[in-house]
């Protein structure tokens, strides 16, 4: 089997250089024009689009295993530009299902004779995706929903994780440093993800805590599971019908409320990750009904996630500064949850988060969507580049999915006033005030501190100061080295001077050339390292990426 395994993973490694072998080459072409060397190219919008839909294709044709993966890096802004991300989101895990007789043994092997197990069993599969597949039937006269893994996905999976991880070291030496980290991690991140989605076991517990916690509302329904037929590549559970969640118009039919129902989704959202720290991650469409009551249905578990406390409490801080469109705020948050680095300059990034904020707003200032501050976030995030840590970026993409559901019911659908009300209710804006209060009194006790213990301090400096015996250290920080490649230029130019002097003094005077030809010969490498350094903008310059013309740029195109 190990054997088997092996010879699959050499051959889905082939098929998987020959797929991305000419994005890599384009984009080591793009960090230098000749491969070798060369200045870099700039890439324009169309051209990111169209190497995304080439990057969508081999991911489509690679199978389920990269299916998966392309669904993960949706989520990743860290790693791809936004063009990317853009393309990557459309990408849906709806693939034809095995035939039935391919899918009855494993089914068998898991429950026993189907037809001695159920009241009756529906042969074709109601959906189909690249890990499993979904039927219906009948089980003690209630209907059910049977949810098996795909035949023969296991070990393709297993090869195809070998290849991702013998595929990483090219990639890695084709990236700048900046993103191998973020790979590295997206790597284990992804054979964790893929495999915890193939387990079924986890699936069903997690189906059953998020269920227990919505125990007593009645706004959202959740099936059951059946323990005694499920397992780790089987799980049964209550079939529960509906209407999908952006049938707008049979919605309007039944005479439901759209706007009730956003509202309630994105309630159900906030408890999930502020409250429970447990929550359901694939909140597309195709996982969302509603029933005849107007209560939401929730299908598929696979992919959810959980929110340690910490975690928890700086997405509240994030949430009410975006609320409060307190910047200073935001990037605090951001810089507590990791996604930031403390040497990021907040100046900037704070011109970003005011231009995303900005630009949300619209004619009507107290109207913006979070999807859209999100958008700007994640184009920074790539921009700059920042780490985003799993669980911040599957929140990132939950968010994201659910404000454009929510759109679809209500065109004026406002996240931030519901997600306000909804902090404000449980008791978090409160909390805020009163320690940012207690902050100020401390900063107050500091200050009265600081009055009775400094004027004597300074008495002493000025009474150095007059017997002239201060001494001053100066430290300076230079952590772009420009000090250094000034240095370069100044010693670079002197000896180029020198050289070139020599060379014509040599010419001139010397009856022998060659002196002159060795002169001229040291001398020309070093104009060479003056010329390159004199080109060499890093280090030396910063100019904002994110500035309003450049945000309008990026808009229109």
């Amino acid at each position: 089997m190990v054997t088997l395994v092996n010879l699959r993973a050499y051959w889905r490694f082939v098929r998987v250089v020959h797929q991305f072998l000419p994005l890599l080459f384009a984009y080591a072409r793009d960090r230098r024009r000749y491969l070798l060397f060369g200045g870099p190219r700039s890439v324009d919008p169309e051209t990111q689009r169209e190497r995304a839909d080439r990057l969508l294709n081999s991911l489509l044709t690679l199978g389920p295993t990269f299916i998966k993966l392309g669904q993960l890096l949706s989520t990743r802004p860290d790693i791809l530009p936004p063009a990317y991300i853009e393309v990557l989101t459309s990408l849906q895990d709806d693939v034809p299902p095995a035939p039935w007789e391919e899918t009855k043994p494993v089914l068998e092997e898991d429950v026993g004779p189907v037809d001695e197990v159920f009241d009756d069993f529906e042969r074709d599969a109601i959906s189909g995706a690249s890990l499993g597949q979904v039927y219906r039937a009948t089980y003690d006269d209630e209907p059910v929903a049977i949810k098996v893994r795909r035949p023969g996905i296991e070990p393709l999976v297993e090869a195809d994780l070998r290849a991702v991880g013998w595929v990483l070291p090219i990639l890695l030496r084709f990236t700048d440093e900046a993103r191998r980290f973020s790979l590295s991690n997206l790597a284990d991140e992804f054979s964790n993800t893929i495999r915890e989605e193939m387990d079924y076991g986890r699936e069903r517990r997690m189906l059953n805590e998020i269920r227990g916690n919505f125990e007593d509302n009645d706004r959202i329904r959740i099936p059951a599971g059946v323990d005694d037929l499920s397992g780790e590549r089987v799980l049964v559970m209550e079939y529960i019908g509906g209407t999908k969640i952006n049938d707008v118009d049979t919605l309007d039919e039944k005479g439901l409320d759209r706007t009730d129902l956003a509202e309630s989704l994105q309630r159900i959202y906030l408890q999930m990750i502020i409250e429970d720290g447990v929550f359901h991650a694939d909140p597309h469409p195709g996982n969302l009904s509603v029933d005849d009551d107007g209560a939401i249905i929730f299908y598929d578990f696979g992919m959810s996630g959980r929110v340690d406390a910490f975690f928890q409490e700086k997405i509240v801080d994030f949430y009410i500064a975006v609320a409060n469109q307190d910047i200073d705020g935001i990037l605090d948050a951001m810089v507590e949850m990791g996604t930031l680095s403390p040497e990021a300059d907040r100046q900037v990034m704070g011109n970003v988060m005011e231009l995303a904020i900005a630009d949300v707003r619209g004619e009507d200032l107290e109207q913006y969507r979070v999807q859209q501050v999100i958008q700007q976030v994640e184009d920074t995030i790539y921009e700059f580049p920042l780490r985003l840590p799993r669980n911040f970026a599957l929140i990132l993409r939950v968010a994201t999915v659910v404000e454009g559901v929510c759109v679809t019911l209500d065109p004026d659908f406002d996240f931030i006033s519901v997600a306000t009300d909804y902090l404000t209710e449980q008791g978090y804006r409160e909390e805020g005030v009163r320690q940012a209060v207690e902050s100020a009194g401390d900063q107050l006790e500091e200050t009265a501190r600081s009055l009775v213990t400094v004027p004597p301090k300074l008495d002493d400096v000025l009474d150095r100061v007059k017997r002239e015996d201060l001494t001053v250290q100066v430290q300076l920080d230079d952590e772009h080295d420009v000090l250094d490649q000034l240095a370069k230029r100044i010693a670079y130019s002197i000896l180029a001077a020198v050289g070139v002097l020599s060379t014509a003094i040599l010419y001139s005077f010397n009856e022998t050339p060659e002196a002159a030809v060795v002169a001229a010969v040291i001398t020309v490498p070093v104009g060479a390292l003056l010329y390159r350094s004199l080109r060499r903008k890093r280090g030396v310059t910063a100019r904002p990426q994110f500035t309003r013309q450049e945000m309008r740029r990026r808009r229109e195109e």
